[in-house]
Formats: C-alpha cells, sequence, structure tokens
C-alpha cells in the first residue's frame, strides 16, 4: 500500500507540472461519453485550423478559418485542459488573430507539457518571448527551429526576418525616442478600433472598428468593419458614432485617410470579385456621399488597400498587391492626369520604401516632406512596425527609418496621423495593455532635448540606471520638421442670422495671381480647415450667392514657425451699409500706386461690379494714426483715387464709384500695437445703392 501510494503521488505530480494529456480513450476510461464529444469538437477544429495554416503565408486571410477552429477547440479545452497538440493548436489561432497577447498562455503550457509537441514549436516559443520582450531568449528559440527545420520552402525567409527582427529591438529599445505614448479608451473597445486619421487641428477623427452595428455578423458572431468619427471637445474625445450616408455597408468599410480639410476620405472596400479596391467618398454637409471607385489604372484585378493623400492633392499612394508573388503589398503612387475628372496615370511601385513582406498604409505629412508608412519588413521590431521617409529634392525618398520605441513594439504597430503642429500623432496597435484587438493611441512627442535649470529624476518613469529628466522641466515642444506649416480654419456665417453658410474658398498665390486650391465650407456647420505652406503670400477670398465676398491676407515668410489661426467669417448681404476690407490690396510703403499682388483682389470686385448692374459704392482709404493726421488724409484719398481708376479701367462707370480718404479717423482695431495699426491700415468699400 506504501509503495502503491508513492507511485499514485508522483504520478499525480507528473500529471500536474508538466504531463500531455492526449486525446486517447484510455486516458478517460471515466468519461467515455464526454471524451467522445470532446475527441470530435478537437477534430472539427483541426480541419478548420489546417485550412487556416494554408492561407497563412500567401495574401488571403486565414483568420475566419482560426476563428472557426478555435469554437471547436474551447469546447474540446473545456473538458481536457492539459493537452499539449490542443494548447499549441489554441495559440496558433490566437497568434494569427488581432488578440496575439493571448496566444503566450497557450503556447507556454503546450512546450511545457511536450516541448516536441510540433515541429513548429520552437517557432511560436520565439514569438511568444519577441512579444514578450525576450528578444535573446526568443533567438535561441528562433535559432533552434532554424537548425531542425529542412524543408525547401519560403518559410526560411520568415524565421531570417523573426532573427532580424529582434537584433533590431535589442538596438531600439535601447535607444528610445522622446515621446509618450497613451491608450485612448474613449475611442477603443474590446473589438478591433484602428486606421485612425485626423484633420490637421486635431479635432476631428475617423476610424474603423468592428464593434457590435446594425448588420448581421458572420457564423462566428464577428461584425463587419464601419467607419466611425468623433470630436475632440476640450481635450477629451466625444462618443464615437458611425458615418452619415451610405458609407458603411453589410461588407467591410476601411478608413485609409482623410484629406488634410476634412472635406473627402480614401477608403477600402470590397468590390463585387471579393478584391480590396479604393474608394472615395466626399463630405456634404453632415453626411458622406457614396463611395466613387477610382478608374482600372489603379483598381485592376488585385487587391489595393490604405491609400493616402499626398500634400497637394496631385497623386494617391496605396499599398497593392502582386498576384502570384512572394513580397505581399507593395507601396505604389499615381499621379493626376486630369484631376477634375478624378484620371489617375498608372501606378508606378515607391521602390524607396518597399520591403520583402507587407508595407503600408502610409500617410503623408501636409508639409510634403515626410511619408510614414508601415511595414513587416526593414529592420522592424516584430509585426509591422511605424518608419518615415524623408522626400528627396529632385525625387525619391530616403532610406526608412523606425520611428523606434515606445511608438512601435513587437506586436503590430500601424497607421501613423499627425496633426500639422507635429506634437501629436494617432497610430493603432494590438500590444499587452489595450482593450482587446486593435486600439487606437496617441503619441505625444516632446521634441528636441534641452538642458533644465536644475534636473530632477522621476522615477514613475525612470529606472535609477536610466534616469528621465523632469518632462516639465524639458521646455517647448518645437518638432522643425513638421512647422513650416499655418493652419487656418473657423467657420462661415451669416453675419446677422449667425446661421452656417456654405461658401466657396479661394486661395491665390498673390505673387503669380494662381489660385492654388478652392473649396466649399460644409453646408451644415460652415466649417473649413486649411493648410498653407511657408514661403508665400496668400490672398484668400470667400465667396457665397447674395453675400459680400470676404478677404484674408497670410504672408508667411520662408521657415515660419507653425501657427493656427481660427477665425468665424461673417458674411454680410449684399444691402446699402454693408462694409467690406479688401485686404489684399498692397501699395509701396507711403505711396498709392498699386501694387500688381493687388490685382487678383480688384478683379474680384469688378466681378461683383459687373454681376450686379445697379450697385454703388464708396472706395474709402483709411491709416494708422502714424504721421500728421493732414498727411494721413491726403494719402488714403490717393490710394481710394487709384482702385476707382483700376475699376474704370476694367469697364465700371465712374458715377458708380466715389473716393474718400478718411486717413486715422475710422479705426477699427487699436492703434496701440503693430497688429492693430496694420489692420487700421486698410482699403474698404460701401454699398451706398443698389
Amino acid at each position: 500500500m506504501k509503495n502503491y501510494l508513492i507511485v499514485l503521488f508522483l504520478s499525480f505530480s507528473v500529471f500536474s507540472f508538466g504531463q500531455d494529456v492526449e486525446f486517447r480513450a484510455a486516458n478517460f476510461k471515466d468519461n467515455k461519453d464526454g471524451f467522445k464529444k470532446a475527441k470530435e469538437q478537437m477534430e472539427l477544429g483541426t480541419e478548420q485550423w489546417e485550412l487556416g495554416n494554408a492561407q497563412v503565408f500567401v495574401v488571403k486571410s486565414p483568420e475566419l478559418f482560426y476563428m472557426k477552429a478555435l469554437e471547436h477547440f474551447e469546447k474540446a479545452y473545456a473538458f481536457n485542459p492539459n493537452s499539449a497538440e490542443l494548447n499549441f493548436k489554441i495559440g496558433v489561432c490566437h497568434i494569427h488573430s488581432t488578440h496575439k497577447v493571448e496566444s503566450i498562455p497557450f503556447f507556454k503550457e503546450a512546450y511545457k507539457r511536450n516541448a516536441l509537441v510540433d515541429p513548429f514549436i520552437n517557432y511560436y516559443m520565439g514569438l511568444v518571448n519577441q512579444l514578450e520582450g525576450q528578444f535573446k531568449k526568443a533567438l535561441t528559440f528562433y535559432t533552434t527551429f532554424e537548425t531542425e527545420y529542412r524543408k525547401a520552402d519560403d518559410f526560411g525567409k520568415f524565421v531570417k526576418q523573426r532573427k532580424s527582427e529582434c537584433k533590431s529591438a535589442l538596438a531600439l529599445i535601447d535607444i528610445p525616442i522622446r515621446a509618450w505614448i497613451d491608450h485612448v479608451p474613449d475611442l477603443s473597445t474590446e473589438f478591433d478600433d484602428y486606421a485612425p486619421s485626423v484633420t490637421i487641428d486635431g479635432e476631428e477623427i475617423i476610424f474603423t472598428s468592428n464593434r457590435p452595428n446594425s448588420h448581421t455578423p458572420n457564423e462566428v458572431g464577428v461584425y463587419d468593419d464601419d467607419i466611425y468619427s468623433a470630436t475632440l471637445v476640450n481635450g477629451v474625445w466625444q462618443k464615437p458614432t458611425a458615418l452619415k450616408g451610405k458609407i458603411n455597408t453589410e461588407g467591410n468599410d476601411i478608413s485609409n485617410n482623410l484629406s488634410y480639410n476634412g472635406t473627402k476620405m480614401l477608403m477600402s472596400k470590397e468590390n463585387a470579385q471579393g478584391n480590396s479596391d479604393v474608394y472615395e467618398s466626399y463630405l456634404k454637409g453632415d453626411t458622406w456621399s457614396d463611395p466613387i471607385s477610382f478608374s482600372r489604372d489603379i483598381n485592376f484585378k488585385s487587391n489595393e488597400r490604405y491609400a493616402s493623400y499626398n500634400f497637394n492633392d496631385r497623386a494617391i499612394y496605396f499599398a497593392k498587391d502582386k498576384p502570384g508573388g512572394k513580397n505581399g503589398y507593395d507601396i505604389m503612387v499615381s499621379g493626376v492626369k486630369v484631376k477634375r475628372e478624378r484620371s489617375y496615370g498608372l501606378p508606378v511601385q515607391v521602390l524607396d520604401v518597399s520591403s520583402q513582406f507587407n508595407d503600408g498604409p502610409i500617410y503623408l505629412h501636409p508639409n510634403g516632406k515626410i511619408m510614414y508608412f508601415a511595414s513587416e519588413g526593414f529592420n522592424s521590431m516584430g509585426g509591422y512596425d511605424i518608419f518615415s521617409a524623408k522626400k528627396i529634392k529632385g525625387g525619391g525618398w530616403t532610406k526608412p527609418v523606425n520611428m523606434g520605441a515606445p511608438i512601435n513594439t513587437p506586436y503590430d504597430d500601424f497607421f501613423f496621423a499627425a496633426t500639422a503642429n507635429g506634437k501629436f500623432a494617432y497610430i493603432s496597435s494590438n500590444r499587452a495593455g489595450g482593450k482587446g484587438g486593435y486600439d487606437i493611441y496617441k503619441v505625444t512627442f516632446w521634441g528636441e532635448e534641452k538642458s533644465p535649470s536644475l534636473a530632477t529624476e522621476d522615477y514613475l518613469l525612470a529606472s535609477v540606471a536610466k534616469p528621465i529628466q523632469d518632462p516639465e522641466l524639458v521646455g517647448e515642444v518645437k518638432v522643425t520638421s513638421m512647422a513650416e506649416l499655418t493652419v487656418f480654419k473657423g467657420k462661415t456665417l451669416d453675419a446677422i442670422t449667425k446661421k452656417a453658410i456654405e461658401a466657396i474658398i479661394e486661395i491665390t498665390d498673390n505673387e503669380s495671381g494662381d489660385i492654388v486650391e478652392s473649396f466649399t465650407t460644409n453646408s451644415a456647420t460652415g466649417k473649413f480647415l486649411i493648410s498653407l505652406e511657408s514661403g508665400g503670400n496668400y490672398g484668400i477670398a470667400v465667396k457665397a450667392d447674395g453675400y459680400l465676398f470676404h478677404s484674408e491676407n497670410f504672408d508667411i515668410p520662408k521657415g515660419s514657425a507653425y501657427n493656427l489661426v481660427n477665425k468665424t467669417i461673417e458674411l454680410k448681404n449684399i444691402k446699402i451699409g454693408s462694409k467690406i476690407a479688401l485686404r489684399n490690396v498692397f501699395f509701396d510703403t507711403g505711396k498709392s500706386n498699386i501694387r500688381s499682388e493687388s490685382n487678383t483682389e480688384l478683379d474680384r470686385l469688378v466681378k461683383l461690379l459687373k454681376d450686379v448692374p445697379g450697385l454703388k459704392i464708396e472706395l474709402s482709404g483709411h491709416t494708422d494714426n502714424t504721421g500728421s493726421a493732414q498727411n494721413n488724409i491726403k494719402l488714403s484719398q490717393a490710394r481710394a483715387e487709384a482702385v476707382v481708376s483700376y475699376l474704370t479701367s476694367k469697364g465700371i462707370a465712374a458715377n458708380r464709384l466715389v473716393a474718400k480718404g478718411y486717413g486715422s479717423d475710422k479705426p477699427v482695431d487699436t492703434n496701440a500695437t503693430g497688429s492693430g495699426r496694420q489692420n487700421n491700415r486698410r482699403t474698404e468699400f460701401e454699398i451706398t445703392g443698389n
């Protein structure tokens, strides 16, 4: 009896701490019915599991097969959680899902119970250790697998890349970049939330999610991808809502890139043949238009996705696969042939940013100088990493640079959308610590390091070995590579009712007279948002039917720092007494000769007078209070008369025009500041009859 108890104890110890309990009838003599049902679930799951395995290293997705397999495996697991084979297969299902972190305990359990459970166990144990940041241990497992794997197929390419990732990670984590990464719980759920894209002011976001919606879920209970939006109010993201319109369908609708002004969007969805194509949708009021497919030059017999606008809207970048190829998705660019007809040329591969693995999504910063893109290749730390490349003068891109930790991890870190000031960006990641699957994360860049007058150590952020200066002492965040932009945003409203007006905004290069951009403000909100590159003098004209036009001027010297201008433009009805300042009429200092940059502005006034033949106006000149009052009256009168002369030279009858110089008598701002005096120096017209 004593010997029997010793044997029983030893058997129990082995069973509890490592024994592989296989799915054999002999192991479950006391529960034959339970074993039979569990064995059946194991076999059904294995059928789906093998179908998933057949799809892993080709373009088609294996996730659905693995999810079907998992439904069966979980029922078998409830009966026998001690099978090394079952733990291994469940681990494989999870590692090929967006919830990779859930695979870790199953692979560890499988290896503990039987280190020879499957020829690929060392490969997956390498992946487990890589996900946990144990890169040296991961390298050991990968090397063991590589030594034992003798099949003459392409899998060795992936093992070599995994080893390279671990070596890259060891180097990158040693020099983390100056940034914080914060989970955004207001935008994330236990489902997949990904593909963020923000307006350049950072106050509107769109993203994709397969959270429950009004559509019918698939056979494993997963909902299709829909596109959502949210607004930032006082630093807090409001509850996301599905986009209005017919943009969200019963299929997967995936946001790719929001235009910089937020009025249109590139997206991808399946076509009738089951391939992914690139589409475009436009915002009208609060509703998005039906998605419009691009031509066959772009969408042609393959999968296209992850499209992005470039800074001047003269090309789109996107990811395209090669049917039958081995390199996955490559980054392509297609230039505009005829913009108004949405006609693009044949795509060309961007070789500088293409690897032997999947590349994309892509994001082009509005300054036109930086590309951000995700890739499974190059010196990734594992899965997708985010890289940057700079535009080379004359064409091409620099060698991609891994953005490093903590932005990148051994998990999938992809999509990148930045604000124009360069301080913030949003990414997607399925790293450990989120709500589940892909979640939305915010990146906050610290900027260039500065030496503080007093250095302290924040032990919540730093280790004793690598103290980090208190971020409050770092100083102003400046990201010079993104700073040469002025963002002009605001609303167009009726000056009397304060209701939103749909208006046309034209941006003109005052030096050349060319229209740089023309677009319509939102009909429901009146909102607009544009970015202006440094190194130009811009005239901005705002026009709406039945209203006087409004003008603004921005002179942005080359190399100017980032600036945000937020302005509410109140348009005035065409009626007697309405006044408007001509902000893009320029004179030489102390003189009355009109400079050529003024022609575009004055020609708008000519058009208004011709469109409304009965309109009579007073042209008035105004100065600040610098100098003598008499000289100011004289100069302002001469300038008003110069404008009248220009208008009559264009065919406007002189009896419709009156010139009047007021000097500094009618200021609209204080004369105590430079900006106030500049506002007071103006040419203005008032409607005196119609």
